[in-house]
């Protein structure tokens, strides 16, 4: 009995548990505040135009936003904006307190508000807010509590309530509403028409959505009275234990989604996914990240992309991508190591331990409701997880595990003998041994009785291995990222191993990385794939991986189901995808900077469920749906402003009546942005763009969404754009046509001016040379006049020159004669005294006594033929002659050096006359000896230094020099 009860408490309690269980994963959720889109908090209604771009209801006016660019448009009188909705027309019309009207593109393509209010009766334009905006056929409607708004053709028709009107939407493609009063009612040849009998209604509903199900079905979603189903003009209560859960919460909206699925919005609880049964398939509340639960509107986008309204922000879902995301902790998201799926119950392990959840048989297991739990006895870094002869082996940081139902249990647990990695030896299962990898080396583990048991190490290798794989040969490889790659033959005792590196094929001894892929063992390098030929004994790129991956960097590698090859290369998520005719590489950027770096790790179950680890938590790539994923790409130019004094608009994005513009040479600078609508994979989007007229082809991709142009010369371009998906889609080029005009000074009418001023000019210069060459004329003539006299009057001074330079010749001659005549005269002089004193002596000797001492008398007649003081006689007669021929030299030298004596005097009147050393020695009668005596001394009476030269002294003493001590 007590058995019973405990059993019947636990069904209770998994009963209430399934109930609040969501999904294990769950899509992108991505959050806007207000500070992000710069307006308003509340957000009550949201649409989408033609061109994809979203638009929403906001406080402050009605936002726009294409991907990358938000921008508001506030209504006239700054009204909170209560429901928008694109008409059939491609206007976006709204309705704001005691406010209706539209936006439409202006001529430069910038949206602008135009009132229709004037069109509503006088009395009738006290509106209050606007609540729903429906278009209907080619007129639109619009809804207030007290009155409902036919605008058509330019007319407003006023539909006053009853009591109230509380809602307005569609049903079976029929315009509906809801008076509190009357019920529902149907608009039909211009009147509201009840749709069923009014008893038939339950009392105090209020509508608050209708969602399509089926051809001739809505749901009714009321506000706080659950669901209906209204078919056939009856309305049936539709319940379930869910949808009554919900139903408490407060349903603000509801919208069909595919796979007959539909979402309901509510203030207290967030949003609910259900299926035709009205089963929650999935939730998102502020615990799946959502910025707040109060949602006031939701929108489907054409990408199946939930847009959510919120009361104080807007909050984006990725509903239907392909990319899920798992998280194994509430609220302490752990990094994600490791995955397997066995026996029906997912694992995965993480930096903080292993986690669980039972699984049920699905297509898309992230769809999969249920709690994930803790493992018992796991709590810590989980690095691996291995089914081996149906068990689970754990690789943990503090030793190998074996997990079992219960929890797990040490198969060799020590703290810091961490385990990475498990390998059967044996192909046949079950192996009676396992290969593992741990912290220091690698491990033969044994296989007994449904239990691993603790093995001995494999002598020779110290290394970490957290890398290793067996070859077709039973050779156990692995690979260490700072060593290189080592082949471990186990076949022999002791196990053989070598280590290879570049010297062994190859590209480093680092960053090498042992895997197998397609039954081959391949080495992931920093330059490609390489793989190992036994012929050689050396490494060498793989022939079958080189033209897929080149020298692309490759750090991971791991092959999925169907035989594409997924891979990690510099951070980012590829996959070699062989399903088609030839290999094509699938880069994955949603992922980027999503992957635990350095320990990435995929899972692979099938084409629809793999399993990534992540910084926090996992992912779940359903790969068949990314792969398949057609959304409509589509480029759009929403701006173009032009820069020069200041900057202005010249495009505000929407090709309404957009004509050509003019753009003035002085805004010939130009910036341009561009975006795509495809929301929910904007890391996927990369541009290329080109200038008609201006580049010479289109650009590179890359993620850019603006581009600048500066100084651009006159002339029409054309601006175009296309956008690209990671899968290799393209858009539809997106253009822009604009001229620069040319500057004032190149315009028509100022070539017209240039004209007529060179006409002018040409006419002036005319005249002008005309006079010129008169005047030029004139001048010619008086300078020939004048050149004439000038030239007589040369040759006149000419003669007259020759004359003078032919006296002074004669006089220069005449005076140079003088010159020779009076030295050759002094010359005389000197010896005719000399001859006429030896005449004397001579015949003064004849007289003497013949007893006399003759040779004494000889001998004093030498002695006057040598001595030169004998003939200072004739001194005076020879310095008149020479001051006569040397300007007067001796009277300016006695003036300027009185102190000279008269040899001193004379020495300097030989040395001005240039004579040798040994002439002036024999004309002093003394020695060559006492002539460089006297030169020194004479020098310091001058008082000049040795380096001066005494003749060219000399030769400077002028009469001018009369002063004592002057030179």
């Amino acid at each position: 009995m007590k058995r019973s009860k405990r059993l019947l408490l636990m069904l209770l309690v998994s009963g209430i548990s399934c109930l609040g269980q969501n999904t294990i994963g769950l899509p992108e959720i991505i959050n806007y505040s207000k500070h992000i889109y710069g307006g308003g908090t509340q957000n009550w209604d949201v649409q989408q135009d033609a061109n994809g771009i979203m638009y929403f209801a906001n406080n402050e006016g009605v936002l726009s936003f294409d991907g990358t660019h938000w921008r508001i448009y506030p209504l006239p009188n700054k009204t909170i904006v209560r429901s928008i909705a694109i008409g059939p027309d491609g206007r976006i019309y709204a309705g704001g307190q005691d406010e209706i009207g539209y936006f439409a593109p202006d001529s430069a393509g910038t949206l602008t508000y135009t009132s229709i209010k004037h069109l509503i009766p006088a009395r009738e334009r006290s509106i209050a807010d606007i609540w729903d905006i429906i278009p209907w056929g080619n007129d639109v409607f619009f809804r207030s509590i007290t009155k409902i708004l036919q605008l058509s053709n330019q007319h407003i028709i006023v539909y006053p309530a009853v009591s109230e009107w509380a809602y307005m939407g569609m049903h079976e493609g029929q315009l509906v509403a809801q008076d509190m009063s009357h019920g529902l009612l149907r608009f039909s040849q211009g009147t509201w028409q009840p749709m069923m009998r009014q008893e038939d209604q339950p009392p105090g509903l209020y509508i608050s959505a209708l969602i399509p199900m089926g051809k001739d079905s809505s749901l009714l979603a009321t506000l706080k009275d659950g669901v209906y189903l209204l078919t056939a003009n009856k309305l049936l209560p539709f319940h379930s234990p869910d949808l009554d859960r919900v139903a408490r919460e407060t349903i603000y909206g509801g919208i069909a989604l595919e796979r007959n699925r539909f979402a309901l919005a509510t203030s207290l609880g967030g949003c609910h996914i259900f299926n035709r049964r009205g089963e929650l398939v999935q939730s998102f509340s502020r615990k799946e990240g959502l910025q707040n639960n109060n949602i006031t509107s939701i929108f489907r986008d054409r990408a199946n992309n939930l847009w959510l309204g919120l009361d104080n922000g807007i909050d984006f879902v990725a509903y239907d991508n392909a990319i899920k995301h798992i998280h194994p902790e509430n609220g302490n998201d752990g990094s994600g190591y490791a995955a397997l799926l066995h026996n029906e119950r997912l694992y995965l392990g993480t930096t903080n331990g292993l986690y669980t959840v039972p699984l049920t048989p699905m297509e898309d297991l992230s769809f999969v409701k249920g709690q994930f739990a803790a493992v018992p006895n796991t709590k810590g870094q989980v690095w691996g997880l291995s089914g081996i002869n149906g068990q689970v082996l754990m690789g943990h940081h503090d030793g190998a595990y074996q997990v079992l139902p219960g929890g797990a249990i040490p198969v060799h647990a020590r703290p810091g003998a961490g385990y990475w990695t498990y390998l059967p030896v044996s192909k046949v299962l079950p192996s009676a041994q396992v290969l593992a990898g741990t912290y220091h080396g690698l491990e033969l583990m044994e296989y007994h009785n449904g239990r691993f048991l603790a093995g001995k190490a494999v002598p020779g290798l110290d290394e970490p291995a957290r890398f290793v794989t067996f070859d077709n040969n039973n050779i156990a490889w692995a690979s260490h990222p700072y060593r290189g790659v080592y082949r471990i033959d186990m076949s022999v005792q002791p196990a053989q191993i070598k280590l290879y590196t570049q010297q062994d094929g190859l590209p480093s001894f680092m960053n090498n990385h042992v895997y197998q892929v397609r039954n081959q063992v391949v080495i992931a390098t920093e330059k490609g794939v390489y793989q190992y030929q036994p012929q050689t004994d050396r490494f060498e790129p793989a022939r079958d991986f080189q033209p897929v991956f080149g020298q692309l960097s490759i750090r991971y590698l791991k092959e999925d189901t169907e035989g594409n090859i997924w891979f990690i290369h510099e951070k980012q998520l590829g996959v070699a995808d062989y399903t088609g005719t030839s290999p094509q590489i699938v880069y994955l950027p949603d992922l980027n900077g999503k992957m635990v770096s350095g320990f990435e790790h995929l899972y692979t179950v099938n084409a629809r469920n793999i399993f990534m680890g992540g910084e926090t938590g996992f992912y779940h790539i359903n790969y068949e749906q990314y792969r398949r994923t057609k959304t409509k790409l589509q480029a759009l130019i929403n701006s173009v402003n032009a820069t020069g004094p200041t900057t202005r608009q010249v495009f505000g994005g929407y090709f309404g009546k957009t004509v050509t513009p003019d753009i003035p040479w002085k805004w010939n600078s130009l910036h341009v942005e561009y975006a795509s609508t495809l929301y929910g994979q904007q890391a996927n989007i990369s541009y290329s763009y080109q200038l008609k007229g201006f580049d010479a082809g289109w650009s590179e991709w890359s993620r850019k969404t603006e581009k600048d142009y500066t100084n651009l010369p006159p002339g029409t371009y054309t601006f175009e754009v296309k956008a690209r998906n990671n899968l290799g889609n393209e858009s539809a080029v997106a253009s822009y046509v604009f001229r620069v005009m040319p500057p004032w000074y190149q315009s028509w009418w100022a070539y017209a001016v240039y004209l007529l001023a060179l006409c002018c000019l040409a006419v002036a210069l005319y005249k002008r040379q005309q006079k010129k060459f008169a005047r030029q004329q004139q001048r010619h003539e008086e300078e020939q006049r004048r050149l004439q006299y000038l030239h007589q009057l040369e040759l006149e001074k000419s003669e007259k020159e020759i004359m003078q330079l032919r006296n002074e010749k004669l006089v220069s001659e005449i005076d140079h004669k003088n010159k020779e005549l009076a030295s050759s005269a002094m010359h005389l002089v000197q010896k005719g005294e000399l001859i006429s004193r030896i005449k004397d002596e001579l015949t003064r000797l004849k007289k003497m006594p013949s007893h006399s001492d003759e040779g004494d008398e000889l001998k004093k007649l030498l002695r006057i033929l040598h001595e030169e003081d004998k003939v200072d006689q004739g001194w005076e007669q020879f310095a008149f002659h020479f001051d006569r021929v040397h300007s007067d030299f001796l009277v300016a030298l006695k003036q300027t050096y009185p102190a000279l004596t008269a040899n001193e005097i004379k020495l300097c009147a030989y040395l001005r006359m240039n004579l040798s050393t040994k002439e002036i020695a024999q004309l002093m009668n003394i020695s060559v000896r006492g002539v460089e005596i006297s030169r020194y001394r004479l020098r310091k009476k001058l008082q000049i230094t040795t380096d001066t030269n005494l003749f060219q002294f000399l030769l400077t003493i002028r009469q001018a020099d009369s002063e004592p001590g002057k030179k």
